[in-house]
């Protein structure tokens, strides 16, 4: 989340670039927080639940990444780094959701 949001401090002034700008820390932030928040989950489907909106924010936070290369506002280096960071973010939390649903079918 940090990282994004001192990257977002390196975009154009423009209104186009603030805007996804305000969009990619928004989905960051829901990234952190829904995390913290899976974290303390009660049970497992509350777990289960929790991640599932932890991988939505951090697949919407993948595409504004994209959409910042795609319509060349941001090239740079450290984009390209989030877009691989941003990516196997949502596989970890994919993986762990799928872990917790077998379990949870296992009755563990």
């Amino acid at each position: 989340m940090n990282q994004v949001c001192r990257f977002c401090r390196t975009l154009p002034d423009s209104k186009e670039a603030q805007e996804v700008a305000s969009q990619l820390r928004r989905a960051a932030r829901g990234v952190a927080a829904n995390y913290r928040s899976a974290k303390r989950g009660r049970s497992g489907p509350d777990f289960i639940s929790r991640i599932g909106v932890v991988i939505e924010e951090a697949d919407e936070a993948e595409m504004w990444l994209d959409h910042l290369g795609a319509t060349d506002i941001c090239n740079s280096t450290e984009l390209g780094e989030l877009k691989i960071e941003a990516n196997e973010l949502v596989a970890i939390f994919t993986a762990a959701q799928k872990t917790a649903k077998r379990k949870r079918g296992r009755g563990q």
